[in-house]
């Protein structure tokens, strides 16, 4: 039978005014999927970039949020009535997930350790994708490397850096403050630069005694990317994950190459997790790193009504770690 749903509509791409409640009907679970009863939402800063139309919805007015943790209360056809009453997590498309239930494919579902709450599970399932996307295919880590990381307070930044230093790399940690420096430092960062003040690039050349970091990861894009390319090592890596500060200018390849022979990745997690041995693959490493002590940082909930308002939070860089959603 149907039940109603709360969830958050996109009317139309711009600013967080778009953003608004919608109260509807949402069917019985199809074959092959579970109904969720979400109780804690991720919210990302790909969902800012769906909101202002940098990545296309389906259609419009459309749904919005991609990461979220909750307890099957119904399934569909073909599907293993033992997922009834299971806590479970997903990431990924299609969008949806800023609403209070919903209904996904079964196969998307993680399900979830009792040591691991809600909360936990939302704040860093897609991320600990991504970390997997970049330090397993991207650009395979090795103890002793060093990898720079920007915005390393930020929800992504702070689990990069766990990620990173448990694999056996050193970390170079970009921040706005001196608050956001130390909570950086308390999760992996040796050498944190507030780039406020200071340049990361001379900064990344001084800890790694002249020679550069053997891995960039740049999700603030602008102004920012080139720099980055002059922080990288001989034969480095510089991966753009995002454009926080706006588009990526145009890459001349020339450079790259007498510059310090530098290779340049835009990875993106959407299209690694199509792939479902690639999304197993990643959800395993994810509870592998959970078990081995990463930790997610929260640095607020707010309910589902209040989406714009974490939107807001997320444009403007208050926050330091991951920002949820509560229906």
């Amino acid at each position: 039978m149907s039940t109603s749903q709360q969830r958050i509509l996109v009317n139309g791409y711009g600013d967080t005014g778009q953003l608004a409640l919608d109260r509807t009907d949402l069917p019985p679970p199809g074959p092959g999927e579970a109904r969720l009863r979400q109780h804690a939402i991720g919210v990302n800063y790909v969902d800012v970039y769906f909101r202002t139309g940098i990545y296309a919805l389906p259609s419009l007015p459309g749904p919005l949020g991609v990461e979220a943790s909750g307890t099957v209360e119904a399934v569909g056809e073909g599907v293993d009535p033992a997922w009834l009453g299971r806590r479970a997590a997903y990431a990924g498309l299609p969008v949806g997930a800023y609403a209070d239930v919903r209904n996904i494919a079964v196969d998307r579902l993680l399900p979830l350790p009792d040591a691991i709450d809600h909360d936990t599970a939302a704040a860093v399932l897609l991320r600990g994708l991504t970390a997997h996307m970049l330090f397993a295919y991207v650009r395979p880590l090795r103890p002793g490397d060093t990898v720079l990381v920007h915005a390393a307070a930020g929800g992504l930044g702070l689990l990069l850096s766990q990620w990173a230093r448990a694999l056996g790399a050193r970390v170079i940690g970009t921040v706005g403050s001196d608050e956001k420096a130390a909570l950086a430092r308390a999760h992996g960062t040796e050498c944190t630069v507030v780039h406020t003040r200071e340049d990361f690039v001379a900064a990344t050349r001084a800890f790694t005694d002249g020679r550069g970091a053997d891995f960039v990861v740049d999700g603030i894009g602008g102004d920012t990317f080139p720099r980055s390319l002059d922080a990288a090592a001989p034969f480095g890596m510089v991966a753009s994950i995002g454009q926080v500060a706006g588009e990526v200018a145009m890459i001349d390849l020339d450079r790259l190459h007498a510059s310090r022979s530098i290779a340049v990745s835009r990875p993106g997690v959407f299209r690694f997790m199509a792939d479902p041995a690639r999304y197993r693959d990643g959800c395993s490493a994810v509870l592998h790193h959970l078990a081995g002590g990463l930790r997610a940082t929260i640095a607020g909930r707010l309910p589902l009504a209040d989406a714009a308002e974490a939107h807001r939070h997320l444009e403007a860089g208050r926050s330091a770690g991951s920002l949820l959603l509560t229906p």
